[in-house]
């Protein structure tokens, strides 16, 4: 079953943050994800606006997606906004109707 991966990010230092952002796309892809939307417009219909930037992968499990942001080299990426370039809420959902 389907999974996504969603963050919410705010940036502060766009040129380290660039440093994770250009490493990030093929990691996703050795893991089997596929971005559906990085960056670009967005409306905030709910909820304070304090992000400026949305990500959304599709991943073809849960357990993909987790690997993939427990991998060696996600961690290694991510380092670069992690030191203080960016603040990231990251959570990946598995698709499907819902259970609870």
């Amino acid at each position: 079953m389907a999974a996504y991966w969603l963050s919410r990010c705010i940036i502060h230092d766009p040129v380290e943050y660039k440093k994770y952002t250009d490493r990030v796309p093929a990691i996703i892809q050795k893991h089997g994800g596929k971005v559906l939307a990085r960056g670009g417009r967005y409306q905030v219909n709910e909820g304070p606006d304090s992000f400026k930037r949305y990500v959304v992968i599709e991943f073809p499990t849960l357990e993909a997606g987790v690997n993939c942001f427990q991998s060696p080299e996600y961690v290694e990426a991510a380092a670069f906004r992690r030191s203080g370039a960016g603040i990231v809420e990251n959570v990946i959902v598995e698709s499907g109707d819902a259970t609870h």
